[in-house]
């Protein structure tokens, strides 16, 4: 069941607010020929949805489309309203319907090829099949987009790695959110040290 930019829930703490205070907007698209036809159930996207509500951000609803370009066109469309984090999963895999990352990449203005390469080390402590997803991650204008494994432990291992980045990201990228100061923790620009 795919919901559209209309059916936003806002949940978890206010820390992920805009730089005019206005809480930042997130989505989540599923990847899955099989769960978009209604059979198979989407095991990842709930748990995406929920640790963006966590972590503050209004969230709307999984959308669940098929692979290929319908991923394309989902984050498109999540772009368009206005989303500041997108998150994809499935379809990064090596199967001839996983188009995932050519999708996104195509959308996408900065690459930031370390952040995929953490989930796959990351992964590789659980399976070795972690090495052959083929995900991308990176900015389109000022939004954040990255594409996670379809499995359950693969967007463990993504969610892991942007607990640790997430944040820093968009300051950097928009500006620190009003009330938290500077993100840096005090680290000296370059010039002052």
């Amino acid at each position: 069941m795919s919901a559209g930019p209309a059916d936003t829930v806002s949940g978890g703490s206010a820390n992920a607010a805009a730089p005019d205070g206005r809480p930042r907007r997130a989505a989540v698209v599923v990847a899955s020929t099989s769960a978009a036809a209604g059979l198979a159930e989407d095991l990842t996207g709930p748990a995406i949805r929920d640790w963006l509500r966590d972590h503050g951000f209004d969230t709307a609803e999984p959308a669940i489309v098929a692979d290929g370009e319908a991923v394309g066109a989902a984050v498109r469309t999540a772009l368009v309203a206005g989303a500041a984090v997108v998150v994809t999963t499935g379809g990064t895999g090596v199967s001839p319907s996983d188009r995932t990352p050519e999708e996104v990449a195509s959308l996408l203005d900065q690459q930031l090829p370390g952040i995929v390469e953490e989930i796959r080390r990351r992964g590789l402590a659980s399976t070795p099949m972690s090495v052959i997803t083929r995900g991308v991650a990176g900015f389109a204008g000022d939004a954040f987009v990255v594409t996670l494994p379809g499995s359950p432990g693969g967007v463990r291992d993504g969610l892991a790695v942007l607990e640790d980045v997430l944040e820093h990201l968009l300051d950097q990228r928009t500006g620190p959110r009003p009330g938290h100061g500077d993100s840096r923790n005090g680290a000296p620009e370059p010039s002052e040290r």
